[in-house]
């Protein structure tokens, strides 16, 4: 599983990594159900950490960061308290928000198997030694992961899962996949 990371510069000093969605007020103290997208929720979300936020350019919320101040289990969905977000009409104004959070690229997963979004974008994408196309960007979903990779001629959708992408190599710029049939191949139309 990976965190998405935005678009920037050749290798960068930092860069941000989109952590979560905030999907909901929770209460009348300001609390905000989160959908999580990192795979470390305590280093990301631990009380004091700062967040940037991603929303429309008309909110009264653009342009601004804001930093947990606490965060606890509620039937089983985290919540989230912020610094200056101390009623329902507050956090009302947050839902749909995404959270970024600056990250030092030199500091890995703790999983062997694990990379940012950011490392994954623009590799090489390699079958049975032929090359099929770049993988464009990763897509989080409930279920699974999914490489959006990017063809001569389209866009194919790849489950990132060990059985269909059995090697990542961030150092020499390939991800080694092996799909079921019928992703990377033509079709004929049927007469």
């Amino acid at each position: 599983m990976s965190e998405t990371s935005k678009p920037s510069a050749p290798k960068p000093e930092r860069v941000e990594l989109r952590v979560a969605r905030l999907v909901k007020a929770h209460g009348l103290k300001g609390g905000l159900k989160l959908e999580v997208y990192t795979d470390d929720p305590e280093l990301r979300f631990a009380p004091g950490n700062q967040f940037t936020l991603q929303v429309p350019e008309d909110s009264t919320w653009f342009g601004k960061k804001i930093t947990l101040s606490s965060i606890r289990e509620v039937n089983a969905s985290p919540v989230a308290f912020f610094e200056g977000v101390e009623d329902r009409t507050a956090a009302e104004s947050l839902v749909k928000a995404i959270l970024w959070v600056e990250h030092d690229p030199s500091t890995r997963p703790t999983e062997s198997d694990a990379w940012f979004d950011h490392e994954l974008v623009g590799l090489r994408v390699v079958r049975d030694g032929v090359d099929v196309g770049t993988v464009a960007r990763v897509e989080h979903f409930p279920a699974q992961d999914l490489l959006v990779i990017t063809t001569e001629d389209s866009e194919v959708l790849l489950p990132f899962v060990k059985d269909f992408v059995p090697e990542v190599n961030i150092e020499a710029g390939v991800v080694q996949i092996t799909p079921p049939g019928g992703l990377f191949e033509s079709i004929p139309d049927e007469s």
